[in-house]
C-alpha cells in the first residue's frame, strides 16, 4: 500500500498490530494500549492542560505515545510546527501529545515507526529483542 497521510483509525490498527499487546478502555471509554501492563499509546480524555489557545477548550483528540528518551521527545516537539506537543504536566515524562486531527500532517509510515518506538520502549527486553531481530 502506498503511504498516505495517517489517521486515528491507522493509530487503533498499528497499536493492536504490536505483539503482547492488550487494548483497554480507560474510565471514559478511552482506548489505552498496553505490553506487558504497560501503557505505550494512550487516547486521553479532554484534559485543563491540553486547551485551543483561542477559545480555551479542552482538546479531545489527544493521543499520548511513549518515547524511549528525552532526546526522542525533544525532537518531536521543539519544531513548532511539528503537530507534536507537550505539556508542563508532561515535564520529565517520556512522551509526546498528538492531536487526532493533526495525524494528516505525517504519514502512515512515520506514525507506524512511532508506536514501534513506543512499543519498543514499553515491552520487555526479550519481547523487544525478539521483534528486532524478527524486522532488522
Amino acid at each position: 500500500m502506498a503511504d498516505r497521510s495517517a489517521r486515528v483509525s491507522d493509530v487503533h490498527r498499528i497499536a493492536a498490530s504490536m505483539p503482547h499487546v492488550k487494548r483497554l478502555d480507560g474510565p471514559k471509554g478511552n482506548a489505552i494500549y498496553q505490553v506487558g501492563g504497560k501503557s505505550f499509546v494512550f487516547f486521553r480524555t479532554p484534559q485543563p492542560d491540553a486547551t485551543d489557545p483561542d477559545t480555551g477548550e479542552r482538546y479531545a483528540d489527544v493521543i499520548m505515545l511513549w518515547v524511549d528518551s528525552e532526546s526522542d521527545k525533544l525532537a518531536l516537539v521543539q519544531d513548532p510546527g511539528s503537530p507534536f506537543f507537550t505539556t508542563a504536566h508532561f515535564d520529565g515524562h517520556p512522551s509526546v501529545l498528538v492531536r487526532g486531527s493533526r495525524l494528516a500532517e505525517i504519514t502512515t509510515t512515520e506514525l507506524a515507526e512511532l508506536i514501534q518506538d513506543a512499543w519498543l520502549s514499553r515491552a520487555s527486553k526479550r519481547r523487544a529483542a525478539d521483534w528486532l531481530a524478527a524486522h532488522s
